[in-house]
């Protein structure tokens, strides 16, 4: 039985456990030690390091046979005061300005190269790295376009993954994925707080897919997912974001967000969720249906909603 190693533990990476645990011998990189009982009873092998610090990753040298990366970027990452220490084979062309650099995934891959290399890797990133593409539709040969810092990380992440797959010949898959909903991963919160969303007509574009689905996803790219091959994981829905609350809000019979103008609503929410609100574009996603086989479970928001609003969502 192959091993698999999940860096990230997560949300979608428990709900991806409970479809690898008959197929793979499961291991999960945890920095909490408090997690491991939990994993251990779900059939998972807790490995504890940090992806922020290196040396608690040599344990991962020649560990596992596929690597599932669902780890985000540091969040508030500042430039490196120290010389950047480049993977073997690897020049450096960055200087020592490290801010847009993702080091957790400089971490794990220098980890995974001390060892028998893995045979497959797949890479969890952002549909943010296509940056505001006004509403247009984009598919996986779009040229990125990242402008925050977040995304700009998770672009150098990307990069990082491919330029390491093609030098070790490993069979890397990057899945793009846009805002994850479920059930208990739905705004509520947002819409009693009353946050204002923005007029029809100047209303942004948004993308959605459903945790369990990306968990799915996750599996077939194991089998079907090919060597530094990008994958879109969204549903079926076009939808613009201010329509994407309002269909939460009737859903549990809460007042609609208040609609006003982009100008204002800029200057009423946080710089985090701002950056969200104010990319638009459509995601196509042929290449995932066709490629990995998907038929998604949840195509559309109302395919969830009508039973999310059944039971309170925390």
């Amino acid at each position: 039985m192959q091993r698999l190693l999940i860096i990230g533990c997560g949300d979608v990476a428990l709900r991806t456990i409970g479809l690898l645990t008959a197929h793979y011998q499961v291991l999960a990189l945890i920095r909490n030690p408090a997690r491991a009982e939990a994993l251990r009873s779900m059939g998972v092998m807790p490995i504890l390091g940090d992806l922020d610090a290196r040396h608690s990753l040599q344990k991962l040298a020649g560990l596992a046979d596929i690597v599932l990366h669902f780890a985000p970027p540091p969040t508030n990452q500042t430039p490196s005061r120290s010389p950047f220490l480049p993977l073997a084979g690897e020049s450096w062309r960055g200087g020592r300005d490290t801010k847009n650099r993702d080091t957790r995934t400089q971490n794990l891959l220098a980890a995974l190269s001390r060892g028998r290399f893995p045979t497959q890797l797949i890479y969890i990133s952002t549909s943010g790295v296509y940056g505001d593409c006004a509403g247009a539709w984009v598919d996986e040969t779009t040229p990125i376009n990242a402008t925050n810092p977040r995304a700009l990380r998770r672009v150098n992440a990307e990069q990082q993954v491919r330029a390491w797959a093609t030098r070790n010949q490993v069979r890397a898959s990057i899945l793009r994925v846009p805002g994850i909903y479920a059930a208990d991963r739905l705004p509520v919160d947002r819409l009693r707080a009353g946050t204002p969303a923005i007029r029809s007509d100047e209303d942004s574009y948004s993308n959605h897919i459903h945790a369990d689905d990306l968990a799915r996803i996750a599996l077939a790219t194991l089998r079907y997912g090919r060597a530094n091959r990008t994958y879109h994981t969204t549903d079926d829905e076009q939808m613009k974001m201010g329509d994407y609350f309002d269909a939460v809000a009737d859903a549990f019979h809460l007042p609609r967000p208040p609609r006003l103008p982009r100008s204002e609503v800029k200057n009423l929410v946080s710089p985090m969720l701002w950056s969200f609100m104010n990319e638009s574009r459509r995601m196509a996603n042929q290449r995932m249906k066709q490629e990995l086989k998907i038929q998604l479970r949840y195509p559309t928001l109302n395919s969830v909603l009508a039973g999310a609003s059944l039971g309170e969502p925390k």
